[in-house]
């Protein structure tokens, strides 16, 4: 089997639901020449939920499934060094943000490269087999991968569904392109205060997480956990 449908299959055997390959010597500040992208999806009742509120089955959710990721890429990484080639994992614990709130490499970034969806006016990866209903991570290596064909433009076309639905219009409505500043998306900060204040009332935890700009995309497919797209 080639090397780039043996690191799929290993991927999808560790809990991937979808996975791909992205070229990125377009990328700036990318040492290296493939990234591959990775994705778990969440179950259809919690992303229902977060159409009223956050949770804390959401907020015990989201821990998890960044372990589960964690445990895929660095499989994945694992399997590429064994061949001989360099790889590095973008595991939560060593993803490092910046005061902007901004990471060298988003997985975001990987994933439009490896075509598996586009930069929704949510400013989230959007998907068309689950939409944005989904967690992502990512992993980078020189190995001489397959790469799929880049998503570089926008296909939520005039939907308003989450442009409408956000508590605090953080989000301008603007229509992505690969090379855009995501400040033409959405405003970070006005949006990060509101995550902040409504998880705290939904569940008396403080932390930057809403959901409801992804729970109400039509582009969500009746997700579960266990489903394949």
């Amino acid at each position: 089997m080639e090397l780039t449908e043996r690191l799929l299959a290993l991927l999808r055997d560790r809990g991937a639901v979808l996975a791909g390959v992205g070229d990125m010597a377009a990328v700036a500040g990318c040492a290296y020449p493939r990234g591959v992208a990775v994705a778990v999806v969440l179950p259809e009742h919690v992303v229902t939920d977060l159409r009223t509120a956050p949770t804390r089955e959401y907020y015990e959710l989201y821990g998890a499934l960044n372990e589960k990721l964690n445990a895929i890429v660095l499989a994945g990484e694992a399997f590429l060094r064994e061949q001989g080639y360099r790889a590095y994992a973008q595991t939560t614990d060593r993803v490092r943000y910046g005061a902007d709130k901004r990471t060298p490499l988003p997985h975001k970034t990987v994933a439009t490269r490896a075509g598996l969806g586009w930069i929704g006016k949510n400013c989230l990866l959007i998907t068309p087999q689950l939409g944005p209903a989904i967690r992502l991570s990512s992993l980078l290596t020189d190995a001489p991968l397959t790469a799929g064909v880049p998503i570089d433009r926008s296909r939520c076309g005039g939907c308003r569904a989450c442009v409408d639905a956000c508590p605090v219009q953080a989000l301008t409505g603007a229509l992505w392109q690969a090379g855009m500043a995501r400040e033409e998306l959405v405003d970070v900060d006005r949006c990060y205060d509101a995550q902040l204040d409504i998880m705290e009332r939904a569940t008396c935890i403080r932390t930057d997480l809403c959901g409801k700009c992804f729970a109400v995309c039509p582009y969500v497919r009746r997700p579960s956990p266990d489903r394949a797209p």
